[in-house]
């Protein structure tokens, strides 16, 4: 992807510091995945938040699967999903996300979601259907569901967890004192409790993320880092925040940060306990989400 595309994606009017370069994608690699799932009319989040890594990761076909549509309840500052009022539950999404998954041979997949914050469980029995319905297409496949919070409900909890993932992540995205700022509808401790209940319901690895670039400092990434961790979260992720557009609800990059800065900011991760961190300029919740799985569950490594 050139610099030029990346601009648009990001909503930037000036070019990016050149670490963001990446090699052009495999075209037609993308057009296949993107005509098998667009036939099956499904979402995945790479799209829909107009993730850098796009052309990377359908390159090597992988893909993050968005279910419950592709309307948010919810309009946070930072994210590029469409906010608005949802369609009804399509019940044969699980059943399509599930064919989908065979159909492009992955090993491991990553389910997530807008926030549907107009369903009593949030949309939680489809995540657990979704999760059960791969498990039945592909037993040998590992599982990561990405989730909203649910409003901290524990019945809605209960199902994400009896459905047995392999990873469970919900993101923290901010440091505290801006977190109301950039998530004026969620919150930064209802998130950590998220985070703690399934610690205790579930014996999935638990994992967040963090972006960087929103104006904190680094004294407030290093209590992020340490809320997470009484918490319960094993695995972390931390990325550049890249506004997706220069107008209207979207908080503009305060930085650009150095990879050197986030190669501190993996070791301090590591110091302070995480069994597993991914930090740097491109990162993504479920960028090389398989790497962090396999690196923290022994019984795979061999």
């Amino acid at each position: 992807m050139t610099a030029t595309c990346k601009e648009k994606i990001c909503g930037l009017s000036h070019r990016l510091p050149a670490w963001f370069r990446q090699p052009l994608p495999d075209t037609q690699k993308i057009k296949k995945m993107k005509d098998l799932l667009h036939s099956r009319n499904l979402s995945t989040v790479c799209e829909s938040a107009r993730c850098p890594n796009q052309g990377q990761c359908w390159g090597q076909g992988v893909a993050t699967f968005m279910i419950l549509g592709d309307l948010c309840t919810r309009a946070c500052r930072f994210c590029a999903v469409k906010a608005g009022r949802p369609e009804s539950l399509d019940i044969r999404e699980p059943g399509e996300v599930a064919l989908a998954v065979r159909a492009l041979n992955l090993r491991y997949v990553v389910v997530t979601s807008v926030t549907r914050d107009d369903l009593d469980d949030g949309g939680a029995g489809q995540f657990a259907e979704t999760v059960r319905q791969i498990k039945k297409h592909a037993r040998q496949i590992k599982i990561e569901v990405l989730i909203p919070d649910f409003k901290n409900n524990e019945e809605s909890l209960k199902k994400i967890g009896t459905a047995e993932p392999d990873v469970i992540g919900h993101n923290l995205e901010t440091v505290r004192r801006l977190s109301l700022k950039i998530r004026p509808q969620a919150s930064y401790d209802r998130s950590l409790d998220v985070l703690r209940n399934m610690r205790k319901m579930s014996a999935a690895f638990i994992k967040s993320s963090l972006m960087v670039g929103l104006g904190e400092t680094e004294k407030e990434v290093r209590e992020a880092m340490k809320d997470l961790l009484s918490a319960g979260c094993d695995l972390l992720t931390i990325g550049q925040y890249l506004a997706p557009t220069r107008e209207g609800r979207h908080v503009p990059v305060s930085e650009f940060i150095a990879p050197e800065k986030f190669r501190e900011y993996s070791q301090m991760g590591k110091d302070f306990g995480f069994k597993y961190v991914e930090s740097g300029p491109l990162v993504r919740s479920s960028y090389l989400a398989e790497r962090g799985y396999r690196a923290v569950n022994i019984k795979d490594i061999a």
